[in-house]
């Protein structure tokens, strides 16, 4: 099965915070935000397999930063690992105030899916070119990230 650089699967999303979205001080429900997060990489994770994916592992999502309503949200999801039927990716979360344009990385997120075929069960995945260093450091990372999962297991 031929490789595919992370780039060809890379995905991106933009939200508008409105007030259904927010906690009563008017932060974003941190709900809402995993439910978007999960749109996004399963988005990403879908173009590299182009298969269905499910959800398998929600590896961890780090709350840096509160969103307020009437923030754009911006999503960027890309690969960082693969394995045999599974990917991990990474969600990076922006927040930009419409009206002074300031932008700060409120979230990350790690997740994990894996490819179904027709019938849902687990099929095969493109293996992940990896071709920068930050590339390489992230898909270390990643290996990090499954041992741990597979020890807690």
């Amino acid at each position: 099965m031929e490789k595919k650089s992370p780039q060809e699967s890379e995905t991106r999303m933009t939200e508008l915070v409105l007030p259904n979205d927010t906690n009563l001080i008017g932060n974003l429900l941190g709900g809402r935000l995993m439910y978007w997060v999960d749109i996004v990489g399963a988005l990403a994770a879908s173009r590299h397999c182009r298969n269905v994916v499910a959800t398998v592992q929600v590896d961890s999502i780090d709350f840096k930063n509160p969103i307020k309503r009437g923030d754009m949200v911006e999503l960027y999801a890309k690969l960082t690992w693969v394995g045999r039927t599974s990917m991990e990716v990474k969600i990076s979360v922006y927040s930009e105030n419409l009206f002074t344009g300031e932008k700060i990385l409120t979230n990350e997120a790690f997740v994990v899916f894996v490819s179904l075929d027709r019938f849902r069960k687990p099929v095969e995945v493109p293996g992940l070119m990896i071709e920068t260093e930050e590339e390489k450091e992230e898909w270390e990372k990643a290996i990090g990230r499954k041992a741990h999962r597979l020890k807690n297991k």
